[in-house]
């Protein structure tokens, strides 16, 4: 029977086609600069430089959307602690190292021009966004592979495939949202943060891709965990329930959603269930994802949505609205 290989080995035998990924990725991405994607000229001072402070009648966002906009600004705030977790689990060095410092750039822009639209169209409490952020980042982010991983050499394996499902996750929350926003402005800048959410989508998917390729047992084993185990990257968040609940009735990110757009469109691409290169372990892992999926799509969804339509005709019934207030 075939040895595990170690993390180290794993990232020696990926390192080339890590290096084409990222080349690939170099001439798809598009340059962008925040600043564009701001209306500056709707911002004025609040009251220490002589204006006013922010008031809830300023908004003109509806709750849904100012729900979703924050839980999407304090995820890409936590961008230290990923950074920490993927160059820990992939390499400073080469393909690998150059792809965290890209990844780890492009993702800051994020919560650059998430703030400063916030902030610039007074659409939320600037005070409180700030507190909810320092809570955030103090709390930092508790990766899925140290809940999962008891080998202690899993750490590449189980990153790759946890960011494959949760980079197209995060860009259908961002696009979903541009939706509710009701602004051409957000629209347009929700819409070009989906967009490099995608490109890395691809850079992980493909590269968990290779691994199965190159240890189908192992790989296997750590997607089935991570998907079992999924959790979005904001969980733990201040009023990250709150606002998640609100988020999937109103459809910005919900059970079905996070099967049929995230999960099967990705296992799909890696043809896990039609692969035959799975040793007994692989057999087993396929098995356990088979049997979640099931679940997933004939008894936990159904239940999900049989109890939002009841909550949500009982808003309707109360006259409750999603107006900004």
């Amino acid at each position: 029977m075939a040895r595990d290989l170690t993390q180290l080995e794993i990232l020696t035998e990926l390192e080339q086609f890590a290096g084409a990924a990222l080349d690939r990725h170099l001439s798809m991405v598009k340059e962008w600069h925040p600043h564009d994607y701001v209306p500056w000229d709707a911002g004025h001072n609040f009251a220490m430089l002589g204006g006013i402070d922010w008031d809830p009648s300023q908004s003109r966002l509806s709750d849904v959307a100012k729900a979703a906009l924050i839980t999407n600004l304090l995820t890409e705030d936590n961008l230290p602690s990923y950074h920490r977790e993927i160059s820990a689990n992939f390499s400073r060095d080469g393909a690998w190292g150059s792809w965290v410092g890209r990844w780890t750039a492009e993702e800051a822009r994020h919560s650059i021009v998430l703030r400063d639209y916030l902030v610039v169209t007074r659409a939320v409490d600037p005070v409180a966004l700030e507190n909810d952020r320092m809570a955030h980042m103090s709390h930092g982010f508790a990766a899925p592979m140290e809940r999962t991983d008891t080998s202690g050499d899993g750490g590449f394996l189980f990153s790759v495939a946890y960011v494959s499902f949760q980079e197209l996750a995060t860009r259908i929350s961002h696009r979903n949202t541009a939706a509710v926003c009701d602004d051409p402005v957000a629209d347009r800048m929700l819409q070009r943060i989906a967009a490099d959410e995608n490109l890395h989508m691809i850079f992980y998917r493909g590269m968990c891709a290779a691994a199965l390729d190159l240890v189908p047992d192992q790989a296997i084993e750590a997607i089935d965990l991570i998907v079992r185990n999924f959790r979005m990257p904001g969980t733990g968040m201040p009023n990250f329930r709150r606002n998640g609940v609100l988020m999937a009735k109103h459809g910005i990110y919900d059970l079905r959603q996070h099967s049929e757009e995230v999960l099967q469109p990705v296992i799909r691409q890696w043809n896990v269930f039609e692969r035959d290169d799975f040793g007994p372990r692989g057999e087993q892992a396929r098995e356990r994802l088979a049997a979640f999926l099931d679940d997933l799509e004939h008894v936990r969804i159904p239940r999900f949505e049989e109890q939002r339509d009841r909550a949500l005709a009982r808003e309707a019934r109360r006259g409750v609205g999603t107006v900004a207030g």
